[in-house]
């Protein structure tokens, strides 16, 4: 079973500037119920609720939320997020942090959940940036620790591209760790500084990502011991997407999300993804990259009983 959250505002209408697609949302959403349809791995919907105004406020400048909120955000910044803040952009990124919140509170009942969205990592704590408008992962992070859920979390950001929105906002924080394994080359152009960065050569293939991967994540959970691990599993590192840089596979990314999933399950954490990028002309091949991530994740999950959430 894969429960995925979903809302109809993911899908906002494309602004009037600037070049980034929305449609890849539905034709997800579109790809996972088709194949549920056809005998493949069943899924259940969920709908989100906006994150409180509070929470984003939390982690991001009360002016800039206000900006957002009010759909009155500088041409300067709208240039910097990559299209202008519209009404149904600012109701779209509510939802999609609420999304990765409810994603995260599934996780911790099922084991592994996924947010059909979201994965902002480039947001930082006065602007939006690299089509990022709010930091749904550090938001939820800060969250779940504030409420108690939970006392640490690791933050995984396999997106081709450094998570330094992520890195920013959470920069004096001991409570969470992050992960960016990413094309160096790639954008941004001025990197953070994550807890661990990894930066890869241009062009590497399945394997040598894998062997990177197999000997960073398994010692980073066993001595960081978080609570919950939340995923940034953009499929941007794919060697046929508009603006990665790596050389990876199909087979490459699913081995990728498997072994994320398989290193916490096994030691009785929940994971929650967020979808992270993925581009190419054709939308409906992006969109498939990202239904297979799920199901393949989904299916790791399924080997860990969730009896053994916790420890």
């Amino acid at each position: 079973m894969l429960h995925v959250v979903h809302h109809a505002d993911y899908m906002a209408p494309r602004p009037d500037r600037g070049t980034f697609k929305f449609d890849k949302y539905y034709l997800v959403m579109e790809e996972l119920r088709a194949q549920a349809n056809t005998g493949g791995t069943p899924i259940t919907e969920h709908a989100p609720d906006p994150m409180p105004r509070e929470w984003l406020e939390a982690m991001h400048c009360p002016d800039y939320v206000e900006q957002v909120f009010s759909a009155s955000v500088p041409r300067e910044k709208e240039r910097r997020i990559g299209f202008p803040v519209t009404q149904r952009i600012a109701s779209r990124v509510r939802h999609t942090n609420g999304g990765t919140w409810l994603a995260a509170q599934l996780a911790m009942e099922h084991g592994y959940a996924a947010n059909s969205a979201a994965g902002s990592h480039h947001a930082l704590h006065e602007t939006g940036a690299g089509y990022c408008v709010f930091n749904d992962l550090a938001v939820v992070s800060n969250r779940l620790i504030a409420q108690g859920h939970a006392r640490r979390i690791l933050i995984v950001d396999l997106d081709v591209h450094q998570g330094d929105g992520t890195a920013s906002l959470t920069a004096l924080r001991d409570d969470i760790f992050t992960l960016s394994i990413h094309a160096e080359k790639n954008f941004p152009a001025r990197k953070a500084r994550s807890s661990l960065d990894i930066g890869l050569a241009d062009g590497m293939d399945d394997d040598g990502y894998m062997e990177v991967l197999e000997r960073t994540l398994p010692p980073l959970i066993a001595d960081f011991a978080p609570d919950i691990v939340l995923y940034q599993a953009g499929v941007d590192p794919h060697g046929d997407d508009r603006l990665g840089r790596l050389a990876l596979t199909d087979n490459g990314l699913q081995r990728r999300d498997r072994f994320v999933v398989a290193q916490a399950r096994s030691r009785g954490l929940p994971v929650a993804s967020a979808l992270g990028g993925g581009y190419g002309e054709d939308q409906r091949i992006v969109a498939r990259r990202h239904a297979a991530s799920m199901l393949a994740m989904a299916e790791e999950n399924r080997l860990y009983p969730v009896a053994m959430l916790g420890g």
